[in-house]
């Protein structure tokens, strides 16, 4: 989950904290989110052991099928948007060559650690930009391929960021994106509850909006700002195993309420409220 919001929380909240927990020497926290800052992916959930290697791996393989789903080749340009530690930069880094491979941020410490540890493999080239993911400091048609990766829920404005993403895509560019997806029947309700539980959800998980969007809002967006969805992947059974981790991670902090809403969240994927999904939009043809 990357920053992509610039309002302060009432709290460090424990990915806020993880520069300060890493340069402590918190060794879990370093490995389960020192490269990557999003759920992990498990082919066959059955066989996660609930350690923090594991999900370490599945981490990595989350952004490797969302590379896939993206169908990135060598020889792109590809801007990934709230790019955390950089981890998903990485990974397109060490699987293809010639790539031009942009990440932005808010987070200042975030590309700061991004910047000292991702560096190009020969062929490939790699900035980190400070910048808001809905005033896009590049010209039309820069890129092929545009990423979020677990970041959009904390955008504030999913259109805004729709429309400059289709500007700075180049015709058949790609917009990637994961997030949770509420099922329409929840999504009623928790537009009831939004407002209540907020404050404990930025507790949690930094200074983000934490704005849900349910799939036949993602559809009218696309087609509002030239966009076409062509892929959906509900992977929220491949993504479960991560809670277990996060959770024992978090209540090890000593902080019940970071605990309880990452609890939540569970409670709501594991009943089919909640789903993770990955989306690609292509853009529409003129």
């Amino acid at each position: 989950m990357s920053d992509g919001n610039n309002n302060n929380s009432v709290s460090v909240a424990y990915f806020d904290s993880l520069p300060q927990k890493f340069s402590e020497g918190d060794a879990d926290a370093l490995l389960a989110f020192g490269r990557h800052l999003h759920w992990g992916y498990w082919s066959d959930p059955t066989q996660a052991n609930g350690s923090v290697a594991d999900f370490a791996v599945a981490a990595e393989n989350l952004s490797r099928l969302v590379t896939d789903v993206a169908e990135v080749q060598d020889g792109l340009s590809i801007l990934d948007v709230g790019c955390g530690f950089g981890g998903t930069i990485a990974t397109l880094n060490e699987r293809f060559c010639n790539m031009h491979l942009v990440g932005i941020n808010i987070n200042k410490e975030q590309l700061s650690r991004a910047e000292t540890i991702v560096q190009a493999l020969p062929d490939n080239h790699i900035e980190f930009i400070y910048a808001d993911a809905c005033q896009l400091p590049f010209p039309d048609g820069y890129f092929d391929v545009v990423f979020a990766v677990e970041s959009i829920f904390a955008f504030s404005s999913r259109e805004n960021f729709f429309k400059e993403a289709r500007r700075v895509l180049r015709p058949e560019g790609r917009l990637t994106i994961c997030d949770f997806i509420p099922i329409e029947a929840f999504y009623r309700t928790w537009k009831l509850i939004e407002k209540a539980i907020k404050t404990l959800i930025v507790r949690t998980y930094g200074s983000r909006s934490v704005n849900f969007c349910p799939i036949f809002e993602y559809k009218n967006l696309a087609e509002a700002t030239g966009f076409e969805l062509v892929k959906t992947e509900n992977i929220t059974r491949n993504t479960l195993p991560t809670y277990p981790v996060v959770n024992s991670l978090m209540r090890r902090e000593g902080d019940e309420e970071t605990y309880r809403a990452t609890r939540g969240l569970e409670r709501l994927s594991r009943r089919g409220l909640l789903q993770y999904m990955i989306l690609s939009f292509q853009v529409s043809p003129p």
